[in-house]
């Protein structure tokens, strides 16, 4: 298994993709520990890798309170000894955040996405890389969308928060390579069939006069495969960028656009 007696701690493992990824790490070796706001859908989670033959633990955890944060990883330090993956798929309601254009939109609504995911992720990261260094290991994760390399109108926020997450993953990579940490990213085309997709599109939608449907047909047709990404696709390319398989690759976020960016 790629993940044989890994210790990954997962932020964000109550939704479709940290939760996708939790499971998938699991299967392929990892003892995971999960994390959210909510601690039933992470015991949700865990009781499905369980049932598999994986390792879980819940743990309700809020990435925006480091103190929450360095807590939880204390506990993972005193039960696994080490931490090798870090993965930070948080994720914050876009339903009010959406669909407005940018010169009508307040500045509240648009500089919460920009704090709340460059936070978390600089939190997580910077938290787990200081347990990683006296081990000269580890891997530090997260996941970006398109809005990060293209622009799309009535996104808000959304497209700088990405962008500073990819920036944040290379100085990160710049800094913690030495420490033989890697540190890389994700950027997929929307995952079909998610919650959080049809929260994200639904809006911007009816701000440009089209069913969900017609939207996200309209993505799909950008794509070389004429279709959006899924979370299998997702999560066992996460499994492989947390292997060893992986050591050359950091300082990175990894096109799961389906072709709809050209690299």
């Amino acid at each position: 298994m790629m993940l044989d007696d890994k210790v990954a701690v997962v932020y964000g493992a109550g939704g479709a993709v940290g939760g996708a990824v939790a499971r998938t790490f699991a299967q392929e070796g990892a003892a995971v520990f999960l994390t959210g706001r909510r601690l039933e859908p992470l015991e949700a989670v865990a009781d499905e890798i369980a049932a598999a033959g994986g390792s879980a633990k819940a743990a309700e955890v809020d990435t925006l309170d480091e103190h929450a944060i360095e807590w939880h990883l204390n506990t993972v330090i005193d039960s696994a000894g080490r931490i090798d993956i870090s993965f930070d798929a948080v994720g914050i309601p876009s339903t009010t955040l959406l669909g407005v254009p940018l010169v009508e939109l307040e500045l509240e609504r648009f500089s919460l996405p920009i704090r709340a995911y460059t936070t978390s992720y600089f939190l997580t990261a910077r938290l787990a890389a200081r347990r990683m260094i006296p081990n000269r290991s580890g891997v530090i994760m997260t996941v970006t969308t398109l809005q990060a390399r293209t622009g799309f109108a009535t996104a808000g926020g959304f497209g700088p928060a990405m962008a500073a997450k990819e920036a944040l993953t290379r100085e990160l990579s710049a800094e913690l390579a030495p420490h033989g940490i890697r540190v890389v990213g994700l950027r997929p085309q929307g995952i079909a069939g998610t919650d959080s997709l049809r929260e994200a599109f639904e809006r911007r939608a009816r701000a440009s006069g089209m069913s969900l449907e017609q939207f996200q047909e309209l993505g799909a047709s950008r794509t070389h495969t004429r279709r959006l990404s899924t979370l299998a696709e997702l999560a066992n390319t996460a499994v492989f960028m947390a292997s060893d398989k992986a050591s050359g690759l950091t300082g990175t976020t990894v096109n799961l656009s389906m072709g709809t960016l050209d690299d």
